[in-house]
């Protein structure tokens, strides 16, 4: 599939040539769904934790004879049955991660790729680079009509595209090491430069 390109100043730079095998895929929700959730999973923290009955802080004394009292038999006061207690099979500090394969996180990349391109929000621009000036990238964006974006380069991001791009909300840059599904479907448009195409296109293949 052909793509035109263009320049930050909203100039045309000729048409690109896309990889129907990157591109052209039919979007899949299931692959989708199941390639961000394995994503948020492996990023959460899993540090909750509670008090167990040995951890609590009451005294470990018995709280009245065992016969005589007419009442059930207690032993002290961290059971988990009083109030204040200690939790019984509560949740402990654990990995929520889960293995999935390789091959299918590089197609779940593939179907969001797709994803952007079939719904018409894939740009492509010549080249991420500035002088190091928000102001005028913020205007640069603003005119392209870039609400939430994603830039995604290649190897390397310019250092001084990333340093303007750094305080305009809504913009993400990243090098093309670091596209992923979940960045790529967070945003409303996907900016792809040249170089990132081909990395990407070298990655995938």
């Amino acid at each position: 599939m052909k793509l035109d390109v263009i320049k930050l100043d909203g100039g045309k730079a000729g048409s690109v040539e896309l990889d129907e095998a990157l591109f052209g895929l039919e979007p899949r929700a299931d692959i989708l769904h199941r390639v961000v959730r394995w994503q948020r999973n492996k990023a959460q923290q899993g540090t909750h934790k509670v008090k167990t009955r040995s951890e609590t802080s009451y005294s470990t004394k018995k709280i009245y004879r065992q016969k005589g009292t007419g009442g059930a038999r207690h032993g002290d006061r961290n059971a988990p049955i009083f109030r204040k207690g200690g939790i019984y099979k509560g949740p402990t500090p654990r990995s929520h991660a889960h293995d999935l394969p390789k091959k299918f996180r590089a197609l779940g990349l593939k179907h969001a790729l797709s994803a952007k391109a079939k719904a018409g929000e894939l740009v492509v621009i010549e080249a991420a680079e500035s002088e190091g000036k928000t102001a005028a990238l913020a205007k640069q964006v603003k005119n392209l009509g870039w609400k939430r974006a994603l830039i995604i380069d290649g190897a390397e991001v310019n250092e001084n595209f990333a340093k303007a791009a750094r305080n305009i909300e809504g913009l993400d840059v990243l090098p093309s090491m670091g596209a992923n599904v979940y960045d790529i479907l967070k945003r409303d448009t996907l900016v792809l430069t040249k170089a990132g195409v081909e990395a990407l296109e070298a990655r995938l293949k």
